[in-house]
């Protein structure tokens, strides 16, 4: 019986790669001179706050901070809550999509915050994280590079994505375990040069 778990310990870390690979693929400098954006700027800024506040929900279950976990997804609701979608290009069906996608954020942080085990949170932060995504690819935002990564072992092996503004993987659903099991499945790069 402890043969086969070595086994299975041993097939779950090769089945995420070596960190040395993953340094092959260096994080791209999400500065560059940018072009005129499809969204207004006040969108784009607000928009970007949700972006880094969300960031920080990601880094606080990697680091596994129940407290700060509550704390930057109250903050999250809020921003997500109060973005406000006037500024936002394209036509009717995009921002109607994207009033969707806010709502469905805003529904999965206050699931999170419901939840009293982590393992529930990350549940929640999941859904929250494709939301994300889909809204991301919706709006066209184009200030930065978002990466879309996955970890395969993540919830008993179904697997589970989240967004980084690094191509670098720290895992927030397996941080003990395997901090750098994960790739980068989608960069979403709309970023307008000059």
């Amino acid at each position: 019986m402890k043969k086969l778990l070595v086994i299975g310990i041993a097939i779950a870390i090769a089945s995420c790669g070596s960190k040395e690979e993953k340094q092959e693929t260096a994080a791209i400098t999400n500065t560059v001179s940018l072009g005129k954006s499809a969204n207004s700027d006040s969108f784009n800024r607000s928009f970007k706050q949700v972006l880094d506040q969300y960031y920080i929900l990601k880094d606080n279950f990697v680091a596994e901070k129940d407290p700060a976990i509550d704390s930057a997804a109250k903050a999250l609701l809020v921003l997500a809550d109060s973005l406000s979608l006037n500024g936002l290009g394209g036509d009717s069906s995009v921002k109607a999509t994207a009033i969707t996608y806010k709502m469905g954020i805003a529904a999965e942080l206050k699931g999170l915050l419901g939840e009293k085990d982590r393992e529930e949170k990350r549940k929640a932060f999941q859904m929250a994280s494709e939301q994300l995504y889909d809204f991301i690819r919706t709006v066209q935002y184009d200030r930065e590079v978002v990466y879309h990564q996955y970890c395969p072992m993540a919830f008993n092996d179904q697997g589970a994505t989240w967004l980084s503004n690094s191509s670098d993987i720290k895992n927030p659903y397996l941080p003990k375990k395997m901090l750098h099991c994960g790739e980068v499945k989608d960069s979403i790069d709309l970023r307008v040069k000059k």
